[in-house]
């Protein structure tokens, strides 16, 4: 089970990889694999904000 600091700690994790799916789908060579990469954004904001209405002073 995890404690409280280390879902933060993994959350920042997760906020600051999320970047890299952003640059991902400004790739105009995707094709399909778009619709992938829209679907992993949406569902990583979707944990973020799930996370931070759990925790809000996290």
């Amino acid at each position: 089970m995890l404690d409280k600091t280390t879902l933060q700690e993994r959350i920042l994790t997760i906020k600051q990889k999320r970047k890299f799916l952003e640059d991902l789908a400004e790739q105009p060579n995707l094709g399909i694999l778009s619709l992938d990469v829209s679907q992993a954004l949406a569902e990583l904001d979707d944990l973020i904000e799930d996370f931070e209405n759990t925790f809000p002073d996290a």
